[in-house]
């Protein structure tokens, strides 16, 4: 909060820390800074976000969840059956930011990385109809983009606040940087938001059935309200009116794979700087956790592993009371629950690095 561009900060309550650098922005922390962008308050993982579809027949939850772990890629890298990437795009990559990432964004398009990225299936509590959401960022595209961003971001601080952190620098919004890095932002949002309907849109095919509702939105992100201001949030959800081009009034919260999503509308609650939890935030570190815990996979849930093996670490045990962090936005009047998507199943990436190439290296050259 003593860095000069920041005029108000919040933090909501799944909020976690964000690794061991002195004086960082948490997970589930927001601030408004003037004619600032930080790249450092939006995470590598640029636009990780939730996007919902609902299906307009009746349809077996199972059905979904095996259509979308037949369309889906989890784990590092990108797809190796790639998808088509919308034709708008090509535009994109005359942005000096995004210059030469044509191939980053063409393999990584409909992937969904690993760590508390998901597939959620379930039945919405209000109809019983059934909706799919996906959680997942704009992956190693968003990731060279903000390697790009805090690149001339530290340049600049060094220059106009040498005694700041270099991960707590900042491009200045109204220079030619800042414009063109606003931009890059923009399309790295569209990409994102593709990206998650690309991959609903082949669930609908396969399980042909019709789309009757969707919509989706970003928890690492930065937006400009009417003050003028950025507004950051990492791991935040936006809770006011036209916080994007595209919002309807509706964002989501998930919990963890055992718990309904929330669907809420917003409230612009001014000490939250308008912002809502993305979720329910994690108890401790995942080494910790593991340490510590012997978890279980939750009973009556279909829960599964891309890569077979499950990651023990994104377990429910591992988050915040779920009912507590309910409790919180009602309490404090951050967003207003409207409906909940019941759960039915979950698909994460698993612990993919037990079976590493270069782990099972390391093991042979051991014996």
């Amino acid at each position: 909060m003593r860095v000069p561009t920041i005029v108000s900060g919040a933090v909501m309550p799944d909020a976690c820390p964000s690794g061991m650098q002195e004086g960082t922005i948490p997970v589930g922390g927001a601030v408004a800074c003037k004619d600032a962008i930080h790249p450092g308050f939006h995470s590598a993982d640029i636009c990780c976000s939730v996007a919902m579809t609902l299906f307009k027949r009746g349809d077996d939850p199972k059905a979904v969840l095996d259509a979308m772990q037949a369309v889906t890629h989890f784990g590092p890298g990108g797809r190796k059956d790639m998808l088509q990437l919308p034709r708008e795009f090509a535009a994109a990559f005359d942005n000096p930011f995004l210059k030469g990432l044509e191939n980053m964004a063409l393999g990584h398009f409909g992937s969904q990385g690993d760590g508390n990225h998901f597939a959620y299936v379930g039945r919405l509590a209000s109809t019983g109809q059934v909706a799919l959401v996906t959680h997942h960022g704009s992956r190693g595209f968003g990731a060279q983009l903000y390697k790009r961003g805090m690149a001339v971001a530290r340049k600049h601080t060094a220059i106009h606040a040498p005694k700041v952190p270099g991960h707590n620098a900042w491009i200045k919004a109204s220079s030619a940087d800042g414009e063109a890095y606003w931009s890059a932002l923009q399309w790295v949002r569209r990409w994102t938001k593709a990206s998650h309907f690309a991959l609903h849109d082949l669930v609908a095919k396969r399980i042909g059935n019709a789309v009757a509702d969707r919509f989706w939105n970003e928890h690492n992100f930065v937006f400009q309200r009417s003050d003028g201001l950025f507004y950051h949030g990492k791991g935040a959800t936006p809770s006011w009116a036209g916080f994007s081009e595209d919002d309807d009034g509706r964002t989501l919260i998930p919990l963890n794979m055992a718990e309904p999503i929330l669907i809420v509308s917003h409230r612009d609650r001014k000490d939250a700087l308008g912002f809502a939890p993305h979720g329910a935030g994690r108890n401790m570190g995942r080494k910790a956790f593991l340490r510590d815990n012997a978890p279980k996979i939750p009973a009556g849930i279909d829960a599964r592993f891309y890569c077979g093996v499950p990651d023990l670490s994104e377990l429910p045990a591992a988050y915040k009371n779920a009912a507590s962090v309910r409790a919180q936005i009602e309490k404090y009047r951050l967003a207003d629950v409207s409906d909940v998507i019941e759960p039915y199943g979950c698909i994460m990436a698993g612990d993919w690095e037990q079976e590493a190439p270069w782990r099972n290296r390391e093991a042979k050259a051991k014996r």
